[in-house]
């Protein structure tokens, strides 16, 4: 047989092979995503009487539109200043060039007041909630996963039952594990709050984690570190277990101690895994919703509230179809982009450590 009826052969054999999985993955992502982006240019609304109509970039325009507003203080009759501005309501509703915006945050410039307008502000501070719940989460997981991983490597009697407890939380529905947690941080019977009372014989006072707007978030990232880290721990396990075990043995001959062979001999040998896991469990945390849905609504005063949480509200729950495809297309490229970016980063970052 030619080699080039054996390359024609496997080319087929490749086709056959492969096209099915082909198949589903353009009828499953490519032929949504391109439904996805036609919507984007249509009013369209899930359930409406009047056919949509072509809109061009008037959702990307309405989602994408930030200004900025420099405001001098109200001067009196005398020349002096009183120290206040000019509503920015007034302004909104007055000057057609801010019209349809609202404001997103202010700072103070000297004397003048700057104030950054967005005709959506809900959507950038969705934005900017969902990149800090990243921040914060990601390094609390991975670190909880590696701990939880070396501790089940350490060759203790009952690693198989600390492997399946710590497992265990992955495999339950995320609404139940909400709920649950929603009871833990319940202001007034909630368990957290009560062992703070015993610890601190009643000095402490009951937190309202969920309902307070500086503790909200950071329940909701507590609450997703304890319930992934058991998935980043099986594979950080399994990198661990791949590593080779004379290494060790020649670092203790040698006189290096823990930490020294956790840190010339381990984290190299991780260096791979540690960079899918924090891809990975980045690209889970930028798609947060579950938690916030169950456990705040996207509150108190919107500082829960994700890019996701705020895709669903809108595409579904206020049936504007196409202004939440624009809002996850939008999303995407984010996404994308910072994946990129942080993948970029690894590879130097290990490239530089060898």
């Amino acid at each position: 047989m030619s080699a080039g009826t054996r390359q024609s052969r496997g080319r087929i054999s490749a086709l056959i092979f492969g096209g099915p999985a082909m198949v589903g993955l353009g009828m499953f992502l490519a032929l949504p995503f391109l439904m996805a982006l036609i919507l984007t240019f249509t009013d369209q609304r899930l359930v409406s009487p009047d056919p949509s109509q072509f809109v061009g970039l008037r959702n990307y325009e309405r989602l994408l539109s930030v200004t900025a507003l420099v405001q001098e203080p109200v001067a009196t009759g005398d020349g002096g200043s009183v120290g206040a501005y000019t509503r920015i309501r007034d302004i909104t509703r007055t000057d057609p060039a801010y019209r349809g915006y609202r404001p997103l945050t202010s700072f103070a410039l000297g004397e003048r007041r700057v104030t950054v307008l967005a005709r959506d502000p809900a959507f950038l501070r969705a934005l900017g909630n969902t990149f800090v719940f990243a921040l914060l989460v990601v390094p609390l997981q991975c670190a909880m996963a590696l701990g939880l991983a070396l501790l089940v490597n350490a060759g203790l009697k009952g690693q198989t039952l600390f492997r399946a407890v710590y497992f265990s939380p992955v495999v339950m529905s995320m609404v139940i594990v909400s709920v649950i947690w929603s009871f833990l941080f319940d202001k007034d019977l909630g368990l957290f709050n009560q062992a703070l009372s015993l610890v601190s014989f009643g000095l402490i006072r009951p937190i309202d984690w969920l309902g307070d707007p500086r503790t909200a978030m950071p329940a909701v990232v507590i609450m997703s570190a304890w319930q992934g880290a058991g998935f980043q721990m099986l594979i950080l396990l399994a990198g661990l277990q791949g590593i080779s075990q004379e290494l060790y043995d020649a670092a203790r001959i040698d006189g290096a101690n823990a930490w020294q062979r956790f840190r010339h001999i381990t984290v190299p040998g991780l260096r791979n895994t540690i960079i899918f896991v924090l891809i990975v469990t980045t690209i889970a945390a930028l798609g947060l919703f579950t938690q916030v849905d169950v456990m705040t609504g996207g509150g108190p005063r919107g500082s829960t509230a994700t890019v996701m949480f705020e895709a669903v509200r809108r595409g579904v729950r206020e049936q504007n179809v196409s202004y939440g495809a624009t809002i996850s297309l939008i999303y995407f490229v984010l996404i994308t982009m910072f994946i990129l970016i942080q993948q970029l980063l690894l590879r130097r970052r290990g490239r530089a450590a060898r």
